[in-house]
């Protein structure tokens, strides 16, 4: 579980306000959506959750853990799958899961067990021995995920997973959050596409321009809004047209 309360980032020397007073709770057991416009602060919010970014104030606890206080555990109960992916492109798609498994400090055995397993359920065998150098999106992002899964953590934190994705391998991505939400995962998920959010996720956090503008399930927020769909009632709700297009 996450649970985030008045978090704050500023740079510039104070002068640009990236997030602003964020808090929410993300559950185990369910998907909780970060939804936002463009710059509306999420990359940054997760930055601070998987300690890449220091937050100027608020407190955070991941499942009971405070990261700034203890920044090495967060790294073993968190699995981050990034927007950049930042995979290493001379290491194969083995390669640079089984390094992370290393840095996690798993056994060979263990670590060969999981990655046949994860390249089954992400259908990874067709390169999971090839150089990810030249990689399809859908392909850096299932290396991305099975690295991030690699010490089976309870809690993930996945940024625009989609992004790039064809249609079928979008389906699929779906269908493996979906399994993870099964298994009592506390899985969270940055996004701005709508279908994704009204697809995946029990639980939704609307940011915008830094703050969170509503929070609550679909349902919830449907009927707050007054409107009879989720993107007319995530357009009413941050007061603006913004971010329809992005």
């Amino acid at each position: 579980m996450i649970e985030a309360r008045g978090l704050r980032k500023t740079f510039n020397k104070g002068k640009v306000v990236a997030v602003d007073e964020v808090s929410f709770t993300a559950r185990d057991g369910r998907i909780t959506g970060l939804l936002g416009p463009n710059g509306a602060g999420k990359p940054t919010t997760l930055r601070m959750l998987y300690t890449l970014l220091k937050p100027d104030a608020g407190s955070m606890r991941v499942d009971g853990i405070d990261p700034e206080a203890e920044p090495l555990q967060i790294k073993r109960a968190l699995g981050v799958v990034p927007d950049s992916r930042g995979l290493y492109d001379r290491l194969s798609a083995r390669e640079n899961i089984r390094y992370y498994g290393r840095l996690q400090g798993l056994d060979k055995a263990t670590i060969d067990q999981r990655i046949a397993r994860m390249s089954e359920v992400l259908d990874m065998g067709a390169f999971i021995d090839r150089r990810t150098e030249g990689f399809s999106q859908g392909q850096r992002v299932k290396v991305a995920i099975a690295r991030a899964l690699i010490h089976e953590p309870r809690t993930v934190l996945l940024d625009e997973p989609s992004n790039g994705l064809d249609v079928m391998t979008t389906r699929a991505l779906r269908g493996f959050l979906q399994q993870l939400r099964t298994e009592g995962r506390c899985v969270v998920l940055s996004t701005h596409i709508m279908q994704e959010v009204a697809a995946l996720c029990d639980h939704i956090v609307i940011i915008a321009k830094g703050r969170v503008a509503a929070e609550g399930t679909a349902d919830e927020l449907l009927r707050r809004s007054g409107r009879d769909n989720l993107e007319d009632a995530f357009v009413h709700l941050i007061g603006s047209d913004e971010g329809l297009l992005a």
